[in-house]
């Protein structure tokens, strides 16, 4: 049974909806989650966490127990409470799909449902949304400096929690990464569980090559050793040798080498020659150690011989950049049968929402595979060529354009909350997804210092209702 995470929400979120039940009745809502700030001044986010967000609201509901929870607060009617007890959802949600490259003021989520509902889903849905597409971003980021080499998540016991340690590993196979150190993870999501020993293993024997023999008695087939517990070049890589050279005697393939501090560039070099002088050119030397897209850049630009590399806290923490500051804004009111736009104004530009019910498009050229732009539309507009358009960034200097010779493909999917499978549960066909989706868009947007800028249109008719909704607020 899915874990019940209705109580995760603030206090404000069951005030308002305590109101908005007796002043507001029945009244349906449109609200949308996007982001305005790319983390690592990237362009873009890799969106994650639908899948669970999608059990998170089959399964909100209220038991007797939060019910009289919130009767002890003396802050709600006995009509809202009876309302939580009987408490049956009845929204409808359409979601840009995992593993998809979203861009800022992009609806990646929409919900539609009776006002009352929709605000108490606010905060669940943000935090399980963060959290896993800065965690994907994050990853696609460090594996795009990996330049195909694989990645091993290896952040649980730096994670925030166990939450965070589990669905981030979830998060960071979507962005690229090949498996992860979290058992947790690696069975619920069916990730490859991937690992070496711990410096204590080494220091628990009378000598480094004492437990190096140990280890491949027990794990001939997986005798992958750490080399940096004394000395790497003197002591762990000679006496690696010295087992490799006994497992190969016995018929079995030594696996390789992880260096987990020091010149890892210095370390890595001599200790690849030394092991192809000892016949060994096909162990991999793993590289671990506070690493992130920087370092490996670096190490990358210095020709070192990293095969594989483990990556811990800067990937599970998103530590350069630890927030994804995704919003949950109202979009639409419906009283009636009557649907009205609605718009948050603001004396800081970009945080002017977009009004309405929206879709958004990736745009290609018609005869090519590679996007060069997004567009919002209003939900029933026909998005053609000849479009004039208007770019959503309200800080560009460069307002309004004519596209033509296009094609144009919706990106949000309609998300059915009564299948028992959603969304798909395959975080590697995600991967494969996102793979395919980041290939599509230009390659100076992908860059990880100053990407260029991807271009997000709005159309006429958008652009028009939102300039006349903020200048009849300001009246």
């Amino acid at each position: 049974m899915e874990r019940n995470l209705s109580l995760l929400t603030d206090l404000y979120e069951f005030t308002m909806a305590n109101g908005f039940k007796q002043e507001l009745g029945d009244d349906r809502a449109t609200f949308d989650i996007f982001f305005r700030n790319v983390p690592d001044d990237g362009s873009f986010v890799v969106t994650a966490g639908l899948a669970q967000a999608v059990a998170a609201l089959k399964n909100f509901h209220f038991d007797d127990s939060d019910v009289e929870y919130f009767r002890s607060l003396h802050l709600f009617s006995d009509d809202f409470l009876n309302y939580l007890h009987d408490f049956k959802l009845d929204c409808s949600v359409t979601a840009i799909p995992e593993g998809t490259p979203v861009f800022p003021r992009e609806p990646l989520l929409t919900i539609s449902g009776p006002l009352v509902q929709t605000q108490l889903l606010e905060t669940l849905l943000l935090n399980i949304i963060n959290h896993q597409s800065l965690i994907a971003t994050k990853a696609r980021r460090i594996t795009y400096a990996a330049a195909g080499r694989p990645v091993m998540e290896f952040g649980a016991r730096r994670a925030q929690g166990p939450d965070s340690a589990t669905y981030g590993s979830r998060a960071a196979v979507i962005g690229g990464c090949a498996s992860t150190s979290n058992v947790a993870a690696a069975k619920e999501f069916g990730i490859p569980a991937a690992g070496t020993m711990a410096h204590s293993w080494i220091e628990s024997f009378p000598s480094e090559l004492a437990s190096f023999r140990a280890w491949a008695k027990i794990y001939p087939d997986n005798c992958a050793l750490l080399v940096d517990t004394y000395d790497v070049l003197r002591s762990g890589v000679p006496n690696a040798i010295l087992v490799f050279k006994e497992l190969k005697k016995s018929g079995h393939k030594p696996v390789g080498i992880r260096i987990d501090s020091g010149d890892i560039t210095v370390l890595a070099r001599k200790a690849r020659k030394m092991m192809d002088e000892a016949g060994f050119k096909d162990a991999k030397i793993t590289a671990s150690n506070a690493l992130d897209e920087s370092v490996i850049t670096s190490l990358q630009a210095d020709n070192a011989p990293i095969d594989n590399y483990g990556i811990g806290e800067k990937l599970i923490t998103s530590s350069s950049s630890p927030v994804l500051s995704g919003v949950y804004k109202l979009a639409a009111t419906e009283h009636n049968g009557k649907i009205t736009p609605k718009i948050k104004v603001s004396a800081t530009r970009s945080k002017t929402t977009l009004p309405g019910i929206k879709k958004v498009y990736r745009l290609y050229h018609n005869g090519h595979h590679h996007a060069f732009a997004d567009i919002i539309a209003l939900a029933d507009e026909e998005i053609v060529s000849g479009q004039r358009a208007y770019n959503s960034n309200p800080l560009a200097t460069s307002k309004e354009t004519v596209l033509d010779d296009f094609r144009a493909v919706p990106l949000q999917q309609t998300v059915d909350l009564s299948k028992t499978e959603p969304v798909t549960t395959d975080v590697f066909g995600i991967q494969a997804y996102s793979k395919q989706r980041l290939a599509e868009l230009p390659h100076a947007t992908k860059r990880l210092i100053n990407p260029d800028t991807y271009t997000v249109y709005i159309t006429k008719n958008l652009y028009d209702l939102q300039q006349k909704l903020e200048a009849e607020e300001l009246r």
